[in-house]
């Protein structure tokens, strides 16, 4: 992608702003002192994933590697660097090179904060994603944490989940690397804001909302799933894309009240998923689409495509953000340059490791 897609802060990361402060004091020494040493770094981290960040990563270095010049200006340093990177979206093993970068150590020795930030965040996201995304066995999954994190972050890990194969995402932002737009379902607070009627609410969504838009409605304002899927279904018919279960893990849903004994009866369960399947498809809504929301992670998942629930999407949040694993990322000074001829110099344990699939970055 184009750097400037990126939108990063050129000016403050150019002088440190974002970067540990002995990166900053390294850079300034080697400076002072005049001291200018051709340095191989390399980059890994130690768990299996799906690597991701790589793009952002050289936006930073095309665009804020340099140096300050004496009169003020910036002398850029991308073009005095040999970069070597493997792509956003390759599975990577622990270990494994996945950038290299060769050159006057002081031009980038300021960046390493920034650059592996991204790398491990994105990296994260879309190693989870991944997870998720194969739960699903297919099934579309949907990215919606944006409520569990900062506002700055959701356009990286957005494309960090798109990467991973999760094509809907509930922001613009999330969106906004790959040209797409948020989606979403008809929220609770509009609900309440319409007197709790949920039917007028999806209606109003429907009549004001984009006609390309799918109508998703929450089903779970009243407890009662299937009265309320079956209501809109009536009400909307073909309008209706789908209905949205939400119910909580301390609820238990009118559908499950003359059932319950035999299994956990609280939340987004399997019996209501079912449930309201039978009742939509009773009627003839069998077009209605079923999405579940409400702490699914991929086990869940898993457990719910085992046993064939009729689910069409899952709509995950905060699972995105955990996972099992360490992706954070290290980078190392392995080698260096005199008149020619590379020296090992590198910390004890910490060897080159040197990896042909890294391609050479213009």
């Amino acid at each position: 992608m184009r750097p400037e897609i990126f939108n990063l802060p050129v000016e403050k990361m150019r002088e440190g702003y974002y970067s540990d402060t002995y990166f900053n004091r390294s850079r300034l020494i080697l400076e002072r002192d005049d001291h200018h040493p051709t340095a191989r770094m390399q980059v890994f981290q130690r768990s299996e994933a799906v690597l991701c960040g790589i793009d952002e990563a050289l936006a930073i270095l095309r665009l804020c590697s340099g140096r300050r010049l004496p009169d003020g200006s910036w002398e850029d340093g991308w073009d005095q660097l040999r970069v070597r990177a493997l792509h956003d979206g390759d599975r990577i093993e622990p270990y494994e090179t996945v950038l290299s970068i060769e050159g006057d150590y002081a031009l980038f020795a300021h960046l390493e904060t920034c650059y592996l930030g991204v790398l491990s965040r994105r990296t994260r996201i879309a190693t989870n994603a991944r997870d998720i995304v194969s739960a699903a066995d297919g099934k579309q999954v949907l990215f919606f944490p944006a409520r569990f994190d900062h506002h700055l972050v959701q356009t990286g890990d957005g494309y960090a989940a798109y990467i991973s194969g999760a094509l809907g995402v509930s922001t613009d932002a999330n969106a906004e690397w790959w040209g797409a737009r948020g989606m979403g379902t008809v929220p609770h607070a509009l609900i309440a804001a319409y007197g709790g009627d949920t039917v007028l609410a999806t209606q109003k969504f429907a009549q004001y909302a984009n006609g390309d838009v799918n109508v998703i409605a929450l089903v779970d304002f009243e407890n009662d799933c299937v009265g309320t899927s079956l209501a809109v279904a009536r009400a909307l018919r073909d309008r209706l894309w789908g209905v949205r279960l939400d119910t909580s893990g301390t609820l238990v849903d009118k559908s499950i009240w003359n059932i319950m004994g035999t299994f956990k009866p609280t939340g987004v369960i399997p019996q209501l998923v079912f449930n309201v399947r039978r009742a939509l498809d009773s009627e003839g809504f069998t077009h209605v689409k079923i999405v579940v929301s409400g702490g699914f992670t991929p086990e869940r998942i898993r457990q719910f495509e085992r046993d064939g629930v009729p689910v069409d999407a899952y709509a995950v949040g905060s699972a995105f953000f955990s996972g099992q694993g360490d992706f954070d990322f290290t980078a190392d000074i392995v080698a260096l340059e005199e008149n020619g001829a590379w020296t090992e110099c590198h910390k004890v344990g910490r060897p080159e490791r040197p990896n042909p699939g890294l391609e050479i970055v213009a």
